[in-house]
């Protein structure tokens, strides 16, 4: 007689957009998975830019806590997060718990799950700034997750390099790709945007640039300077559009309309869906940007990023050449912009090198590796970790699995 497969219950946690996008392929593969079964809850960190990720991908939130308030604290948003994702996890009694990135919700669900002796999983582990203000508060949130988590996926080998200079046993990280990848290619290409304004751009006379800015380290004066910058590129280079999605918060919109909305040939847009996002990288000539995601994206469409910050916790992309660090001084970004609209060279040097966060196959590679976690679970008194036997079997597995 053939026992029953026995069937683990990953609770998997989202709060924001990014979240959600990036959960989004891992959601699926577990689902796929013989052996788990996906418990989706949304602490709702983000209401309506969590619901519109959400949609794209079809998922719908088994459990959705509807934590945010307008104008929330961090600090009293994480602590209302903290109780409720503990009062959930003592419902639902997961076997393993997901997280990814670096949120408040992450904090709290990784504090929550520790507390509660659920076996936690840190997806984009092992990123670092090594400045604990910049992103704020992102590379506090991901320290935590690393100190709370049994398994740590890491995006890139240099991820999984960071972690172990941190003591981090390399028998608890996998190096799986970044999840990102997976997401976009789930996303086809669209011969029209849903997004009027954006089929009115001059896409086949003008050069179209993408800008975003949202950080916390971006505003005031900062913001001022890359608006100086994008104001400066357009009067210069007059074959060149920008097409600037700009983010709900008052403090980057009131500056934002103001300083560029009657400049001509920059589109100041509303938060787009994630799809109408991708197409426009997958059209622009390049992108300014300071989110990190962003950085993310642009090397499987091939284009360059000037990188509104003074660090990033993605060398990768600078490695690969794709991306540059401008800072916010508005002539050093009008002076690497401008070098890049007028040398064809420089721009296809910054375009051939190879995405180096991986093939689209991460959120199968995770979900293969809880499977042998749970059922493979090394018994000890602290953390309960994989066996190096089963890390090595598991390893092999994949990668005759492609």
């Amino acid at each position: 007689m053939t026992a029953p497969q026995v069937t683990h219950r990953v609770s998997i946690v989202i709060g924001t957009r990014p979240e959600a996008i990036k959960m989004a392929p891992v959601v699926r593969a577990i689902h796929e998975h013989p052996h788990l079964e996906p418990l989706v809850i949304a602490t709702t960190q983000h209401r309506e830019m969590l619901k519109q990720a959400l949609d794209v991908f079809g998922i719908v939130p088994h459990i959705d806590l509807g934590l945010m308030q307008n104008g929330q604290n961090l600090g009293v948003f994480t602590s209302r997060a903290l109780a409720a994702l503990t009062d959930c996890f003592l419902d639902v009694k997961p076997d393993f718990l997901l997280v990814q990135g670096d949120t408040s919700t992450v904090t709290a669900a990784c504090l929550a799950g520790f507390y509660q002796g659920v076996p936690i999983g840190h997806i984009e582990a092992g990123l670092r700034s090594f400045d604990l203000s910049s992103p704020f508060p992102e590379e506090v949130n991901r320290r935590i997750a690393t100190c709370t988590a049994n398994v740590h996926f890491a995006p890139t080998t240099e991820a999984r390099n960071n972690l172990i200079s941190e003591g981090i046993p390399e028998g608890d990280i996998f190096v799986t790709g970044n999840t990102v990848v997976d997401a976009l290619q789930m996303v086809p290409p669209r011969a029209t945007f849903e997004t009027a304004s954006l089929n009115d751009l001059p896409w086949d006379t003008h050069r179209v640039l993408l800008t975003t800015v949202h950080r916390r380290e971006s505003l005031g004066e900062h913001l001022d300077a890359i608006c100086d910058a994008l104001e400066s590129i357009v009067r210069l280079h007059d074959d060149v559009v920008i097409a600037f999605p700009v983010h709900l918060n008052p403090r980057v919109r009131d500056v934002v309309f103001r300083r560029l909305g009657d400049v001509p040939r920059i589109f100041l847009l509303d938060p787009l869906p994630y799809p109408e996002l991708l197409e426009i990288i997958r059209r622009c000539f390049f992108v300014l940007s300071d989110s990190g995601g962003i950085q993310e994206e642009v090397p499987s469409f091939r284009k360059p990023i000037f990188v509104l910050r003074d660090t990033t916790e993605r060398p990768e992309v600078l490695r690969s050449g794709f991306g540059e660090l401008v800072g916010t001084d508005a002539a050093r970004i009008l002076s690497r912009a401008s070098a890049l609209l007028t040398d064809p060279e420089a721009y296809l040097s910054r375009t051939s090198g190879v995405n180096p966060f991986g093939d689209g196959r991460a959120g199968f590679r995770i979900a293969e590796v809880i499977d042998t976690l749970l059922r493979h679970p090394r018994e000890r008194s602290g953390p309960r970790r994989l066996d190096h036997q089963e890390v090595n079997a598991t390893l092999e597995r994949l990668s005759r699995a492609g």
